[in-house]
C-alpha cells in the first residue's frame, strides 16, 4: 500500500508538466488564431480604406478636369441675356446652375446670336462649348465637317412665316419672278425652299438679309416678301402686313430645335450630356408648376403680351425627352431635304449623330 502511494506521487509531477504543457500549447494556438483574425479584419479595413480614397481621388479627379467656365449660346437678343424654354427658365430660376455646380462649373457664360450659322461659326472656332439653335443650321454645320455632337431637341415645332407688304403677294404662286429675304442656312431657309419646291415655283431669288434688315427692306418695297418667325412675324401681322404661308399648314416643314456640344468639350466633360438633360428636366418640371410665371417670364423676355406669349410659346412645344420619336422624323427629313438641295455637304444619319 505503501509503495503504491509513492507509486501515485512520482507520477504526479510528469503529469502535472504534460497538462502544463498542453495548456500552454492550447494558449499560444489560441492567440495565433486571435492574431491572424485581426490581422485579416486589419487587412480588410485598410483595402476598404484604400478602395474608398480612390474613388474619392477618382471623382475628384473627374471634376478637375471639367472647366469651371461653360460657355453657352442661343438664338435671340434680350435686356436679360436668356433664352426662352426651360432653358432660360433654368437659368432665371438658378436651377440649373445649381445642378452644374456639382460637377465644378462655377460659371455659365451665355451669348446671344441672331441666327444659327454665327452661333455654330462660334462653336467651330471653340468661343462657344455648347449652344441651343434651330436644327438646319446645326445639320448644316456637322454635314460640313464641324466636329460637334447632337445632345437633345428642346422643341419640334418652329415655325417658319412667310409675309409680305399690306399690298404685297398674297399667294405663294404670286411670288414668281420676286425676291424674297431669308436669313440663309436658317430653319426659315429650309422652309421657303421647300415651300416654293412644292409649289413648283423654281423662277425666284434669294436673299440673305437679317431680320431686322429685311423687315426693313420690305417696307422700302426692295424685296417681295421676307421669312420671318415667332414675335417678330407676329408684330408685323398685327401691323398690317400679309401672311402668304406658314408651316403649321405644312408641319413636315417645321423646324425643329436643338442643342449640340463641340466634341473637344465632351473630352473634357464626358457626362456632360446626361448632366445637362438631367438639368433641364429639373427646370422644366419647375416650370410646369408656375406656369403663368412662366408665361409672363416669356413675355418679359420678348416685350410683348402673355396672351401673345402663350399662343407663340406654349409650353406644350417643349419637348420633354431628348429625343422624341417624332422630332427624330422631321429632323431627318430636314437632313435628308438639306442633302438632297445641296445645302448639306454630306449624308450622314442623325442616331450617329446623337450622343445617347
Amino acid at each position: 500500500m505503501k509503495k503504491s502511494r509513492e507509486n501515485q506521487r512520482g507520477l504526479r509531477g510528469p503529469i502535472r508538466l504534460a497538462l502544463m504543457a498542453m495548456l500552454i500549447l492550447a494558449t499560444a494556438w489560441l492567440q495565433a488564431c486571435g492574431a491572424n483574425g485581426n490581422s485579416n479584419s486589419n487587412s480588410k479595413d485598410k483595402n476598404a480604406s484604400a478602395s474608398t480614397g480612390t474613388e474619392t481621388a477618382a471623382a475628384a479627379d473627374t471634376n478637375s478636369k471639367v472647366p469651371s467656365v461653360l460657355n453657352y449660346g442661343y438664338i435671340g437678343s434680350n435686356d436679360k441675356n436668356l433664352p426662352g424654354g426651360a432653358e432660360g427658365w433654368g437659368f432665371y430660376k438658378g436651377i440649373i446652375q445649381e445642378e452644374l455646380k456639382k460637377y465644378g462649373i462655377e460659371e455659365v457664360k451665355l451669348t446671344g446670336f441672331p441666327n444659327g450659322p454665327d452661333q455654330t461659326e462660334s462653336l467651330i472656332s471653340g468661343r462657344l462649348d455648347f449652344g441651343g439653335l434651330g436644327d438646319t443650321p446645326a445639320i448644316i454645320a456637322h454635314g460640313s465637317g464641324a466636329k460637334t455632337r447632337l445632345i437633345n431637341q428642346t422643341n419640334i415645332t418652329n415655325v417658319g412665316y412667310l409675309i409680305s407688304g399690306p399690298n404685297g403677294p398674297k399667294t405663294i404662286e404670286e411670288l414668281k419672278g420676286k425676291t424674297i429675304a431669308i436669313q440663309k442656312g436658317s430653319y426659315m431657309h429650309r422652309y421657303v425652299v421647300g415651300l416654293l419646291k412644292q409649289a413648283g415655283i423654281t423662277d425666284y431669288k434669294l436673299v440673305h438679309m437679317l431680320i431686322p434688315d429685311a423687315q426693313a427692306a420690305l417696307a422700302k418695297g426692295d424685296v417681295d416678301a421676307m421669312t420671318n418667325t415667332g414675335y417678330t412675324a407676329q408684330k408685323l401681322l398685327a401691323q398690317g402686313y400679309t401672311l402668304i404661308d406658314d408651316s403649321t399648314k405644312h408641319p413636315e416643314l417645321h423646324g425643329t430645335g436643338v442643342t449640340v456640344v463641340s466634341e473637344s468639350y465632351l473630352e473634357k466633360f464626358p457626362d456632360f450630356p446626361k448632366v445637362w438633360n438631367e438639368a433641364r428636366q429639373k427646370a422644366l418640371e419647375d416650370l410646369k408648376q408656375h406656369e403663368e410665371e412662366y408665361y409672363q417670364f416669356i413675355a418679359d423676355l420678348n416685350k410683348t403680351t402673355v396672351d401673345l406669349a402663350k399662343k407663340v410659346s406654349p409650353i406644350s412645344d417643349i419637348t420633354v425627352e431628348p429625343f422624341p420619336t417624332d422630332g427624330i422624323t422631321r429632323i431627318t427629313g430636314t437632313k435628308d431635304f438639306l442633302v438632297e438641295e445641296g445645302l448639306a455637304k454630306k449624308d450622314y444619319k442623325i442616331e450617329d449623330w446623337e450622343v445617347k
